[in-house]
Parts: C-alpha cells; sequence; structure tokens
C-alpha cells in the first residue's frame, strides 16, 4: 500500500508505501472505546447547581403553617418554587478513563490503518517555509480540498505553524504525540517524510 507524496503547495511530486503497521483490520467496536476514552479524558466536569441547603435566603417560614388557605411552606428555597435548590443536579466530578498504553498504541495503529484504506493519509515533503505568510498556503489549502487537515511532523516548523493559524480547519501535532482521537477525528492526514519515520517508529516499539 502507497500513498502520494506531496510539495508544500500540494502538488504530486511521487509516492511514499507505507509501513506493514499501517495494514491492520480495524475493530469498530475497540476503536470506538478508544475515542471514549479520550472525550471522557476531555470533559471537565465542572458542571455545578445549588441544593436547596446552598443557597442563601428561605431561613423564614413564608407563613404561617395553617388558617391561609394555601399549601404549607417551610421554605422559600424549596426545589418547587422559583429560583429554589435543584434536585439531583451536577456536582464537579471526574469524568476520568484509564487504559492500558499497549492498548491505547494498538488503537492508534488501527485508526490510522483505517484512514490509510480510505486514502485519507498522506505524506509531505515537508513544512518548512521561508516565510509565515498565510497566501503561501493557499495552493496547499485548494489541493488538498478538505475541511479539517491534521499535519504530522518530526518538530515544530515555527513559519508554518504561524502561517497556519488563519486557515480554517488546519491543525498540526508532533509524531509522538499523535493518538487515535486525533486520527479519526480529521478528515485528512499529513505526515511529513520526517514524521511517517518517526511515527513508523512507534510501531516497531510495541
Amino acid at each position: 500500500m502507497e500513498t502520494k507524496l506531496l510539495d508544500i503547495k500540494g502538488k504530486e511530486v511521487g509516492t511514499v508505501p507505507f509501513p506493514k503497521s499501517f495494514e491492520l483490520k480495524p475493530d469498530r467496536h475497540f476503536l470506538h472505546e478508544i475515542v471514549n476514552y479520550y472525550l471522557a479524558n476531555k470533559h471537565r466536569g465542572t458542571a455545578s447547581t445549588k441544593t436547596r441547603s446552598e443557597i442563601s435566603g428561605g431561613g423564614r417560614k413564608p407563613w404561617k403553617q395553617k388558617g391561609t388557605g394555601r399549601a404549607r411552606q417551610g421554605s422559600t428555597r424549596s426545589p418547587i418554587w422559583r429560583k429554589g435548590g435543584v434536585v439531583f443536579g451536577p456536582k464537579p466530578r471526574s469524568y476520568r478513563q484509564y487504559l492500558p498504553q499497549q492498548k491505547l498504541n494498538q488503537g492508534l495503529f488501527q485508526a490510522i490503518s483505517a484512514r490509510c484504506a480510505d486514502g485519507s493519509v498522506l505524506v509531505i515533503e515537508s513544512l518548512s517555509m521561508e516565510k509565515a505568510r498565510t497566501s503561501a498556503l493557499n495552493d496547499l489549502r485548494k489541493n488538498l480540498n478538505a475541511k479539517t487537515v491534521l499535519f504530522v511532523s518530526d518538530k515544530a516548523e515555527k513559519n508554518f505553524i504561524t502561517a497556519s493559524r488563519n486557515v480554517p480547519g488546519f491543525g498540526w501535532c508532533l509524531a509522538q504525540n499523535l493518538n487515535a482521537y486525533e486520527a479519526l477525528r480529521n478528515e485528512k492526514i499529513v505526515f511529513t517524510s520526517a514524521g511517517l519515520k518517526i511515527f513508523a517508529g512507534r510501531a516497531k516499539e510495541n
């Protein structure tokens, strides 16, 4: 299996063979578990409501127990009152999940294999640019023709990062930091030649 090799303008200049680690058969249920892990760990869990005991006021009985013709009430902060407390509302908590690193790595390579199978993985020679100009990436954006593109590099290219900030849908990460969620979330994944070698090395280590 191989893919297109592009230059910085997005033009095809050759082909690059994929490592054998990119030819795994993906398991949809397994990838679903991996994606849920990343989404859960992104969940901040800061939603909070107040119970009737935490709302100020309401200490005095609104009216006397008998003789008014109205239902008996003990506090204006009861959940049935406007501005009252919330029953069983959310409280700050951790949504964090835990999975073995080996399982996460396996999920990553299955995700990349799935993206390779549908032709969503490309390779670019380098992300180096002489000047940090967004206009210099217009040709690359048109040729990629994707709403979201993740560039995977071996190192941070300062000019490219600066220039791509104003290009909607462009993102980047280091090859050693790529995960299954980002691999599946973006419409296309573009490795640099050096980034692909580093990522393939991760497969050999596992």
